[in-house]
């Protein structure tokens, strides 16, 4: 069996031939475990491992913090027949691995700042345990330099092994907004940088069993900085669309009108209130700027822009019980959407001014108890008795709610917060709710 940093397809062309290869995930996150999924399915000797051993004995069984239905019924199976394994013995692990992915991510800490400490303690336990030949990769979002500096540095100082000679460290920027499809990974471009350059047709090969599109990107640099400059790009244009659509909310206007008009449809410019995505990655740039002794105005104001959103949507929901005659205080709030941690500065920010809060997610996501957050894993219940509904993602589940029930399990009169655009404005008030919503002057 060649070793791993040489590859050729024809050694990976068959399940057999790649079942002779075993990949170590470490991290079983949402970006960890897509990658274990898609390369047991692909016929890898897959092994994940998790620092936390209340994620591992979830993860034994099937169940994430984070992910859709489809994508659990898929670990299940492939930890059932034996595809994939799970467990917290990280060096055992290692020591039987032709490839190691490394997927925990640099913190932020309250100062704004990056936390390195995650990921350096990881690659230190996976550097004791290398052998020569091992394919390392590192699938998060880093900040600039990071690969080629402290990845690095940590594994050669740690194994004492070279990199690009005895060892092959690879960057791959892998980014998932959500984790509902087992395909996901299929469809995505997976981008590729290596150290020392001895192993990206390995990689390319590997990468090519699990999606349709590898691009190979031949500076690790540019690689990330790329990385970084397309969520800057995301930041700047969601942060512009909210604020046009608060303009639109004080001019009286329908910012969604306006979007129709100039054929606007796709959801990239539509505005967001408590979806905080892209914010650690649009640290590590402004923090890369700044070690570089660059100021990055644009990116910096719109992830403020971006983050004050979520105090915008305390105050259209305060407005909007203010509309049935009510106070927000003592007033029963249902949230529909997504349980995460922008639903928790949410809730609680809500329940500061004295609202009961209950929040119902279709995902049935764990992080509730964690997040102090009252769930509900069944909508009737979390609607009844309310004063307020406050949708907050656009669920396919939320568009298509039968209103008319809603409306009878609610007090009178009530009021809809759309903060998705999930609804016309006209359809809700015809079943009796009041309407507010994200981008919606009122008529």
């Amino acid at each position: 069996m060649p070793t791993v940093l040489n590859l050729k397809p024809e050694d990976l062309d068959t399940n057999e031939k790649r079942s002779n290869y075993t990949i170590s995930v470490i991290g079983c996150g949402q970006n960890g475990i897509l990658l274990a999924t898609a390369f047991a399915d692909s016929g890898f000797k897959v092994i994940c491992t998790d620092a936390n051993l209340s994620v591992i004995k979830k993860v034994t069984r099937g169940k994430t913090s984070f992910a859709g239905t489809e994508i659990e019924r898929k670990l299940k199976s492939l930890i059932t027949s034996g595809k994939l394994n799970v467990t917290s013995e990280l060096k055992k692990t290692i020591i039987q691995s032709d490839i190691v992915i490394i997927t925990t991510a640099a913190k932020i800490d309250s100062k704004k700042k990056i936390d390195y400490s995650d990921p350096i303690a990881i690659c230190k336990q996976v550097a004791t345990s290398l052998h020569p030949g091992v394919l390392v990769c590192y699938c998060n979002i880093s900040a600039l330099g990071f690969n080629e500096g402290i990845m690095k540095e940590t594994l050669e100082n740690t194994s004492g092994l070279k990199v690009g000679q005895e060892l092959g460290l690879a960057y791959v920027p892998l980014q998932t907004s959500d984790a509902k499809y087992v395909n996901q990974i299929a469809n995505l471009e997976l981008k590729v940088a290596v150290v020392g350059k001895t192993s990206m047709d390995a990689v390319t090969n590997i990468l090519n069993k699990i999606t349709k599109t590898v691009k190979q990107i031949n500076d690790v640099k540019i690689a990330e900085i790329a990385t970084l400059f397309a969520v800057a790009k995301k930041d700047a244009s969601t942060a512009l669309a909210n604020e046009l659509a608060v303009f639109c909310e004080n001019a009286n206007l329908d910012y969604f009108e306006v979007l129709k008009l100039l054929n606007f449809n796709e959801q990239s410019f539509w505005p967001t209130t408590v979806e905080e995505e892209n914010k650690n990655e649009a640290y590590l740039l402004l923090e890369s700027a700044e070690n570089l002794n660059t100021k990055l105005r644009i990116p910096a104001l719109s992830r403020q822009i971006n983050e004050d959103m979520v105090k915008h949507a305390v105050n259209l929901t305060q407005d909007a019980v203010r509309s049935c005659n009510k106070t927000l205080r003592r007033a029963c709030v249902a949230i529909l959407g997504t349980v995460n941690t922008p639903t928790g500065i949410f809730v609680k920010m809500l329940e500061a001014k004295g609202a009961k809060v209950s929040v119902f997610d279709p995902l049935s996501r764990r992080e509730a108890v964690d997040l102090g957050v009252v769930k509900s894993s069944n909508l009737n219940e979390t609607v009844e008795g309310t004063d307020c509904i406050v949708v907050l993602t656009g669920d396919d589940q939320f568009k298509n709610l039968n209103l008319k029930k809603l409306k009878a399990l609610t007090k009178t009169p009530a009021v809809i917060v759309d903060l998705a655009g999930a609804f016309e404005p006209k359809q809700v008030e015809t079943e009796g709710f009041i309407y507010r919503g994200l981008g919606r002057g009122i008529e």
